[in-house]
């Protein structure tokens, strides 16, 4: 079968098309893939920086949508269902994976193959942040900087369906603009003098929830753009910088600052997934919550679309097709 490959760390140009044996069964759910879903730990993954360090060669991809082949009895999937699942963080981008059961989640009619790769590993970490970690309220404000990338997107278009009112979009230039608005967003600003435009925006009142998948210099005038008893979501570092906090910013204006890391959630949580499933999947199902659309690319340029994710020029989600 066709896969991609990485077989030295030298950043995404080191992923190649390749030829390799397809998996066996084994008791799992085998899957003919149709898109594989592209996430920023490929990226560190391709460069030896992410803290799972998989052995040399291995396949990038962390989620993927397709059709059973085939699968055990008490799977509660069957040959020819469409379906997304989770590798977690690798082993995606190949034509046929093999996948436990409980990573195995029935995809509605109406989501696209390549949406569905695009599906689960930014929403299921979104439906956490806001949902779990960060306490969303019915009637809250929510401000996510990233805006028209995965998880900026997936927050967009996630936050209203869990009781937001009010969605603000940060993003770095007016072109990103468009595809917060289109996502979704109330309103849109600019990185660049944000906190100032939120605090005219909210009446100088702040916002509820920060959704931060960016860290570095933001991080501040992110605390400072929080209302009384404000939550700030750390989701992940893509700006590079981790971020510190001076705790006195907490004590003054009672605020918080919450983890919201999804994946080491779930492996102390192993019923978890299968929970935000259980909500999302009829919201996506009754269009309460539309599916993502992704940029998506061929196998050919799985690279380019890893790059896509380094060098945040992603529009959105990033999806590789397979068929």
């Amino acid at each position: 079968m066709r896969a991609i490959q990485i077989a030295r760390l030298d950043g995404p140009q080191a992923a190649e098309v390749v030829d390799i044996d397809e998996p066996g069964a084994d008791g799992a759910v085998l899957i003919d893939v149709h898109a594989a879903g592209v996430a920023f730990p490929d990226a560190l993954l391709s460069r030896g920086l992410y803290q799972y360090k998989p052995d040399l060669p291995f396949v990038p991809g962390a989620e993927i949508a397709g059709v059973v082949r085939s699968a055990p009895a008490d799977s509660g999937v069957s040959a020819g269902d469409r379906v997304a699942g989770l590798t977690m963080l690798s082993g995606g981008m190949a034509e046929v994976v093999a996948l436990p059961a409980e990573r195995v989640f029935t995809l509605p009619d109406n989501v696209s193959f390549e949406a569905g790769a695009g599906l689960l590993f930014n929403d299921l970490t979104v439906h956490f942040a806001l949902r779990t970690r960060g306490r969303l309220a019915e009637g809250e404000t929510v401000l996510v900087h990233g805006a028209a990338g995965g998880i900026g997107t997936s927050t967009l278009r996630l936050a209203p369906a869990l009781g937001a009112s009010r969605t603000i979009a940060v993003v770095s230039t007016e072109d990103k603009a468009d595809i917060a608005r289109a996502a979704g967003a109330s309103d849109v600003v600019l990185a660049d003098g944000f906190k100032d435009a939120v605090k005219e925006l909210t009446g100088g009142r702040g916002v509820d929830v920060v959704v931060d998948p960016v860290g570095g210099d933001r991080f501040t005038d992110s605390l400072r753009s929080l209302g009384v008893g404000g939550r700030l979501l750390v989701v992940g570092f893509t700006g590079g910088e981790i971020p510190t906090v001076k705790v006195n910013r907490l004590l003054l204006n009672n605020v918080d600052v919450v983890g919201a890391g999804w994946g080491a959630w779930t492996f102390s949580h192993p019923d978890y997934i299968r929970e935000q499933w259980a909500e999302l999947e009829p919201l996506l199902a009754s269009g309460k919550v539309s599916a993502p659309a992704p940029e998506v690319y061929p196998l050919e340029r799985a690279a380019d679309a890893i790059a896509a994710l380094e060098n945040r020029t992603a529009r959105g989600k990033v999806v590789v097709a397979l068929r």
